[in-house]
Parts: C-alpha cells; sequence; structure tokens
C-alpha cells in the first residue's frame, strides 16, 4: 500500500464524517464484533483497504477471504472487533471500497476468461477522479493490466495531439528522441503501417473491427514488421464481442468499461 493510497482513505473517511458522525455519537460506549458478508458471488478486492479504514479509528480488522478470492453469497470477507461508534462511523466507507473494487475486480474477471492467455486486457484512464488508484488496483486483482496510470507514465500520442500538430510522423520523430517506448493512436491500416516504420513500439487500432485487425495484422506481418510492435484494440469492445477481438491476434485490448460503468457488488454488514 503506497503512501498516496493511506493518504486518500484517510480524505475518504474525512469526508463522510464531515464535523462528526452525530448519529453513532448517541449510542452508548460499547464494544462490539461486526462481519462484513458478501451477498452474491464475485472476486474479492479492495479488502486490504477497508481493513485500513478500520484501523484509522482504532478497530480492530481481521481479513477472512483475501483480495483475489472468489466468494460466494453470505460468506464472511472480514470481521472487525471495537467501540461502536467508531465502527459505524466507517461502515459506508469501508463498504464502499469493497463494493466497487469487487465490482471492478469480478467484471474485469469475466472478460479476462473470453480471451486467450496471451491477449492481455488492460483499464483505460477511464477513472472516477480521485479513484484511479484504486480501480486500477482491482483491475490488476481481477487479472488484467494497468495501463498508464498516469500522463506522466509513457506518451501516447492520440488523435487530438496529431490533429493539433498535423503531422503523425512529426510527434512520433519528436517521441523517438526522448523516450524508447511509446504508444501512438491510429484509425486505419495506412496509419498503422505508418506508425510501425516509424518506430511507434505499441499501435492502438481505434475502433477496427475484428475483420479490419486481422487484415492489418496481414500487412504489417508482410511487411516484416508485426513482430517490431505490440497491437492494442480499443474502441467499441464489450462482452458481447471481446470473443471476437481476442481471436483477432491483437497482444492488448483496452476496456473503459470497467472502470467507468462498474457496478457495484452487494456486501454488507451485520452486527
Amino acid at each position: 500500500m503506497s503512501f498516496n493510497s493511506k493518504k486518500q482513505l484517510v480524505q475518504f473517511l474525512a469526508e463522510d464524517i464531515g464535523k462528526g458522525d452525530i448519529t453513532s455519537a448517541l449510542l452508548e460506549k460499547k464494544k462490539i464484533s461486526v462481519k462484513i458478508i458478501s451477498r452474491e458471488k464475485a472476486i474479492i478486492a479492495g479488502a486490504v483497504y477497508a481493513k485500513e479504514i478500520f484501523k484509522l479509528k482504532g478497530c480492530k480488522a481481521k481479513i477472512m477471504i483475501k483480495d483475489g478470492s472468489k466468494i460466494r453469497p453470505n460468506q464472511t470477507i472480514m470481521t472487525v472487533t471495537g467501540d461502536a461508534d467508531k465502527i459505524l462511523t466507517c461502515e459506508r466507507t469501508a463498504l464502499n471500497i469493497i463494493t466497487r473494487m469487487s465490482g471492478i475486480a469480478t467484471q474485469t474477471n469475466e472478460l479476462v476468461k473470453k480471451i486467450p492467455n496471451k491477449t492481455k486486457l488492460y483499464a483505460t484512464r477511464k477513472t472516477a477522479p480521485g479513484l484511479r488508484y484504486f480501480d486500477k488496483e482491482a483491475v490488476e486483482i481481477g487479472g488484467g493490466k494497468k495501463h498508464r496510470l498516469r500522463l506522466d507514465e509513457m506518451i501516447m500520442i492520440k488523435d487530438n495531439h496529431i490533429a493539433v500538430e498535423n503531422s503523425i510522423v512529426s510527434l512520433i520523430k519528436k517521441a523517438k528522441k526522448r523516450y524508447k517506448k511509446f504508444e501512438v493512436e491510429v484509425e486505419n491500416t495506412k496509419d498503422a503501417v505508418l506508425a510501425a516504420n516509424e518506430g511507434a513500439s505499441i499501435i492502438m487500432l481505434d475502433n477496427f473491427t475484428p475483420s479490419q485487425i486481422k487484415k492489418t495484422i496481414v500487412i504489417l506481418k508482410n511487411k516484416k514488421l508485426r513482430d517490431k510492435v505490440l497491437l492494442e484494440a480499443s474502441g467499441g469492445i464489450n462482452s458481447k464481442n471481446i470473443s471476437a477481438y481476442g481471436k483477432t491476434g491483437v497482444d492488448i485490448i483496452s476496456i473503459g468499461s470497467v472502470t467507468n460503468s462498474v457496478k457495484g457488488i452487494d456486501v454488507s454488514l451485520e452486527i
């Protein structure tokens, strides 16, 4: 767990508490034990962060099912002991983390199972502001990859960059002078070949159909360029068509829906 993630957890809890939990303040001082329980089948994620939330208020939490494990309905994910008011103050923030992260991990895992092992599923930067670290972590727990966490991690030349520069070749040459690895987004086979010829490390085939990808790969192979680049399929890919994209021979499939269209997993806290 990074320093920044711990700092964010403090902020998450402070956001929910405000000036104080005035409802839990009505309770008599009492030690209690509670369980966090799953209500549906899922891949658990976020338990380590939920535990940290309870620790911030002096509660003791024990993880019963580790992140990355499969859970069934009514299984105990975590037990917590401590002052009743402190546990209830932390309840919603802790559950929100497990709910969202488990939803992302579960959705990711379902998609990963639909593509070949050699093809990697990557998350995009389409995350909730302030939650990117946790969203990307959940993707990895579910069997996917993080891709870029921030803009400073790798050059990715996209359509709007090209529109401003008015030259894909110019941007590639500038990128090559500064970095060995960089990615270029293209919208047609011609530009894919151009980017490969110019030395791009990764080429994103944006909104290509599976058949267009296959044709592009054949052309790159004929020009002896296929082995020099990684190919990424992106745009319009979902649970219904991901298998078709996985069969094209691309190295990477990137999907924004795993983090920007999250269906949370139902979990609850019981005393």
